[in-house]
């Protein structure tokens, strides 16, 4: 879970990371109180999770609270990188003299935790990163010893830091290391990590990712997640323990296993090519279990896509045979028409492996409408691409 640069300053000051003093404003009136309470200049920053706000437009100073109401205005409603400005961060303006970049993550590629920091922070670190990658000083963290205050402190050297503020980012590393196991993070940086005018250092900005998969610990970490910017679909599907993506396209898509789903995609999306450009309209992996309370949610999700114009199970029988999914479907369908919600857009159903002749009978026999049955993935897409086309 990707958090909000505000979500993200929560958790430095937590842990002792020095942060600037900040209100979260909704609305442009509130950003104007905002601005009142915390006096002088302010910095308004749009949350969202994405990078390049201040290259778009969403990071402005204001001089007070009637112009920090005026910057709120122009801000909220923007739309940055696809992702729409619902609130913004007031933040008291800092007297910068110097920027670096510090940051702490999981790099997968090396099975390893990694920290990282730079004299040279700021918007372009990334350029930084790529054009002069000496000016990015790295170090393999051991996840039983962590970093201690002497390996951060020849990190800070390594980064070419100057020398008057090592220590003071030495400390903030310890620091942040602690926040990053403790809260189980995957990533935490600081961009820029910023000397003032007063000699101190404070984290002006922040990205931090925690793990979902760890969740289950971290009890408050729910509160991150952001409803108002989650697709509506998306969220009902997860309060159903689902692994569904929405995406921008008309063909539902169901399938046992994350492969399979993604090939299906693919055939679907070049099927869909002779049929006026059909898409698949999601990604829902129902895993091994087929179950008929497993489907009928599946298909109540998907069905609640008003793009979707057909559906497409495609099933590969393994631990869970064919006959099972079948009769997950058939039960489904009745469950689904009990709920006063029946099928009414078709249904292509391909079975393959373990026992699917047995689970192409069990749907021929139920004789469900709308419900048609392919023996290939191919076949399967093309119909169900074809019929979405008729349905545009």
């Amino acid at each position: 879970m990707d958090l909000l640069e505000h979500q993200a300053q929560e958790l430095f000051a937590k842990h002792g990371v020095p942060v600037s003093r900040s209100r979260v404003a909704t609305t442009p009136d509130e950003a104007r109180t905002a601005a009142a309470e915390l006096g002088g200049r302010v910095v308004v920053k749009a949350q969202v999770r994405t990078g390049g706000r201040g290259k778009a437009g969403g990071v402005r100073l204001a001089d007070g609270p009637d112009a920090a109401r005026e910057v709120a205005a122009a801000i909220l409603g923007m739309d940055i990188k696809g992702h729409t400005v619902r609130k913004v961060l007031v933040a008291e303006a800092s007297e910068i003299v110097d920027e670096y970049y510090v940051s702490l993550l999981l790099d997968r590629s090396s099975r390893a935790f990694l920290a990282l920091a730079s004299a040279q922070g700021g918007v372009d670190i990334e350029q930084v990163a790529a054009e002069t990658p000496d000016a990015l000083a790295r170090r393999q963290v051991d996840p039983a010893g962590g970093i201690g205050w002497e390996s951060a402190l020849r990190l800070a050297t390594e980064a070419a830091l100057p020398a008057d503020v090592r220590g003071d980012v030495a400390d903030l590393l310890v620091r942040l290391w602690a926040m990053f196991r403790e809260e189980d993070a995957t990533l935490v940086e600081i961009n820029p990590l910023a000397r003032l005018a007063d000699g101190t250092v404070r984290a002006l900005d922040g990205k931090v990712t925690l793990d979902d998969n760890a969740r289950f610990r971290q009890a408050g970490h729910p509160r991150f997640v952001d409803v108002s910017a989650t697709d509506p679909l998306e969220a009902a599907a997860a309060e159903r323990h689902l692994n569904y993506v929405k995406l921008d396209g008309e063909v539902g898509v169901i399938g046992n296993g994350a492969g399979l789903v993604m090939s299906t995609l693919d055939v679907v999306a070049r099927a869909g090519e002779q049929y006026g450009g059909v898409k698949p309209a999601n990604f829902l992996d129902i895993g091994g279990g087929a179950s008929a309370e497993v489907m009928a949610n599946g298909l109540e999700i998907i069905l609640g896509d008003p793009a979707v114009r057909s559906v497409l199970v495609n099933v590969f029988g393994g631990i869970t045979a064919c006959d099972a999914v079948a009769n997950g479907i058939v039960q489904a369908v009745g469950l689904l028409t009990s709920r006063g919600e029946p099928i009414t857009k078709p249904l292509v159903v391909r079975l393959d492996g373990n026992n699917a002749a047995e689970g192409r009978r069990i749907l021929a026999q139920a004789a469900l409408g709308g419900v048609r049955t392919e023996d290939t993935m191919d076949g399967a897409a093309r119909l169900a691409a074809a019929l979405a086309g008729k349905g545009a």
